[in-house]
């Protein structure tokens, strides 16, 4: 009796397992991410494309741009880059409108259906919008021997395209908080214009000008995005790990304020308004922004590299802004100097920083940052100071100090590129996150 019940269990048991699909005993592969890449999951989201085009695209304009460096320190020709305009005003555009334009679009092509339930933009349409984002890199790269009509139009169509995406799904459940972002783009869109016609000669004024607002504008979204993520996700990891009276505290005149008062200071600087003025608007902007970033228990996460390194970022939004005021009201620092303070610092540490988290949650991946990431993390804080400080405390080895931070630059996102390439372009595995 007993040998014939053992009989007919193994016998199910062989059924059971002969039934079973490939695909349900490849749960090992899955985890370990070594699945082909293909077109349907590179497209699948948003933030895939665009993360990993943002990161690629970051070290290859910034080992342009040190080989031009090179040349002319080394008294080669300057005229080797095929690029209209000054090639200073080329590598201001192209690390705003390459790639944080690239970092931005793969932010909201992800958030913003989260926020309103809309259906993400992906396969051939996400291609598509991609495709465009390309097409004005290569444009602009070639400006100098393009007709530059043609150059302008390309690179302009990028922007309003993201513009109409997100507009078409936030006005599912439309919020003045989200859109915001429509404003920002639609400003971000008119810098560009005012650049290319600037480089085209229609407008008569330095191009580095609306690069410099285009700068302060990707801020003001960093510190609005900021405002929203950072509290949250720092909350979420002490509630695990630390004690409740640890917890970040939100108070809403405050973020309310610390984001208009950096809008101030932007329409001042836009409108050139008087030095004590825009000076005193920049003070009071890091003040705000300082206590604001001080009530999110920053100090207290500094066991987890995937949560500071997002308050480091924002803290760079105070130094950019101390930086302008300081420039402002005194002879000892300078315009390039401050808006490095908000692109290599604000920028550069905040992309990272979001990428390398939202890639890895939304790809259902454990949200703690790979070693290389976090070596990352250090090498992009890295290139910040000493892009930043370099030139205050050694101005004699300005060119060294360059070389410096462009080299760390290239090796975060290198990095980040080699890291997270296999995960952005394979399918979502199915794990649980060790914290949100």
């Amino acid at each position: 009796m007993q040998g014939g019940l053992r009989r007919c269990c193994l016998v199910q048991l062989a059924r059971l397992l002969n039934n079973m699909t490939v695909s349900q005993w490849r749960i090992e592969p899955k985890i370990a991410g070594i699945e082909r890449p293909s077109f349907v999951a590179f497209f699948s989201y948003g933030f895939r494309p665009f993360f990993l085009g943002a990161a690629v695209y970051a070290v290859v304009i910034m080992a342009v741009w040190l080989c031009w460096i090179a040349t002319v320190a080394a008294n080669g020709s300057h005229d080797w880059l095929p690029v209209a305009g000054s090639p200073y005003a080329w590598h201001a555009h192209e690390m705003v409108f390459g790639f944080a334009g690239a970092a931005v679009a793969g932010f909201l092509l992800t958030a913003v259906p989260n926020w309103t339930g809309a259906l993400p933009l992906s396969g051939t349409p996400l291609a598509l919008m991609f495709a465009v984002w390309f097409a004005g890199r290569l444009v602009i790269g070639l400006s100098g021997v393009l007709p530059y009509p043609l150059v302008a139009g390309v690179d302009l169509a990028f922007l309003p395209v993201l513009g109409a995406v997100a507009a078409r799904q936030l006005f599912i459940k439309p919020a003045l908080r989200n859109v915001v972002f429509l404003i920002i783009l639609a400003a971000l869109t008119l810098t560009n214009v005012t650049y290319h016609l600037a480089i085209s000669g229609i407008l008569a004024i330095n191009p580095l000008i609306p690069m410099r607002h285009s700068v302060i504008l990707v801020a003001i979204m960093i510190a609005i995005i900021g405002g929203r993520i950072i509290p949250t996700f720092t909350h979420n990891w002490l509630h695990l790990y630390r004690k409740a009276d640890q917890l970040p505290q939100r108070v809403g005149w405050l973020d309310a304020a610390s984001i208009i008062s950096i809008a101030i200071f932007a329409l001042l600087e836009v409108a050139g308004g008087p030095v004590l003025l825009l000076g005193g608007a920049a003070l009071i902007a890091a003040v705000l922004n300082a206590t604001r970033l001080a009530l999110w228990r920053g100090f207290a996460t500094l066991e987890e590299p995937i949560i500071w390194i997002l308050h480091l970022g924002y803290a760079w939004i105070v130094v950019g802004l101390l930086l302008s005021a300081a420039a402002a009201l005194t002879n000892f620092v300078s315009g390039a100097i401050s808006i490095h303070a908000f692109a290599t610092g604000a920028i550069g540490t905040m992309v990272m920083a979001v990428m390398s988290r939202a890639s890895l949650g939304h790809t259902g991946r454990p949200l703690i940052a790979p070693r290389a990431i976090v070596a990352a993390y250090w090498l992009i804080t890295l290139a910040a100071l000493f892009r930043v400080l370099g030139p205050l405390l050694a101005p004699q080895y300005d060119m060294i100090i360059l070389t410096g931070a462009a080299l760390a630059w290239i090796a975060a996102f290198g990095l980040f590129a080699f890291v997270y390439a296999p995960i952005l372009t394979t399918p979502r595995v199915h794990t649980k996150s060790v914290h949100s």
